[in-house]
């Protein structure tokens, strides 16, 4: 089965070994008999809504951020469009924050979001930064852990009931304050964390390739499982250091 993806401004947004992401994913996909066929789109490039199954936009500061941030306004009728068609979508730290409503930068300029999910982010004085331990519930009753490394100045805060990615264990999260990481609307996803994020968290590389083949077969697969030792080694370095700095900042 090919599972085609989106890779938006991967000439703009590819700060923290984020294209690692997307080599994972490749990889994963491959070891199982898929195919995983990656498409750049950047400024200037249309978006077919009906093209992708899953879109992935990785992290910049705040220049690049400013660069693709009218661009990526103009392709928002057609990812919200994909999105509604199933599409799933994985958005990381200065990609996240262009997936909200807007981002006022730490110079004071607003950068439009596209609104597909519900929150708004506007630049602080202290930067967050360090490895960050997430406890999620992606399918009802699992809980599993996420790993990764948090660097941003946003403060990221969520509409009233809108879902999280996952609570923090170790960490600032959104906004070091709230106790939640990250946003989840269906199949979108976004977050802070980078590393990069899937090659530490191979269950979570896992259920994204799940989402994108349940757009492509209309249907959620069951995935041959994997043997992760490597994966699951990294995950727990990762989750020890993040423990390390004393609970949730």
């Amino acid at each position: 089965m090919k599972i085609v993806v989106g890779h938006l401004y991967p000439d703009y947004l590819n700060i923290y070994a984020d294209r690692g992401n997307i080599a994972v994913l490749s990889r994963r996909a491959a070891w199982r008999g898929h195919e995983l066929e990656v498409r750049s789109v950047s400024v200037g490039d249309p978006l077919q809504p009906n093209e992708h199954d899953l879109l992935y936009i990785g992290g910049g500061q705040d220049r690049e951020q400013a660069l693709v941030a009218q661009d990526l306004a103009s392709k928002a009728e057609g990812i919200l469009e994909a999105v509604g068609e199933g599409s799933a979508v994985l958005a990381v730290c200065g990609g996240y924050q262009l997936l909200g409503r807007s981002y006022r930068d730490f110079h004071g300029l607003d950068l439009p979001g596209i609104g597909l999910l519900p929150f708004d982010t506007i630049a602080g004085d202290k930067r967050m930064i360090g490895d960050v331990l997430l406890e999620c519930e992606l399918e009802p009753g699992v809980r599993r852990t996420l790993a990764g490394f948090e660097n941003h100045v946003g403060r990221t805060r969520l509409d009233p009931g809108a879902h999280p990615l996952g609570r923090v264990v170790a960490g600032f999260g959104n906004d070091g304050e709230s106790g939640f990481e990250g946003c989840r609307v269906g199949r979108v996803v976004g977050t802070y964390l980078h590393g990069p994020l899937l090659p530490r968290n191979p269950w979570f590389a896992d259920w994204l390739l799940v989402q994108a083949l349940a757009h492509r077969l209309g249907e959620a697969p069951e995935l041959i499982p994997l043997p992760d030792e490597l994966e699951t080694e990294a995950h727990a370095v990762s989750a020890r250091r993040a423990e390390s700095r004393g609970g949730r900042h």
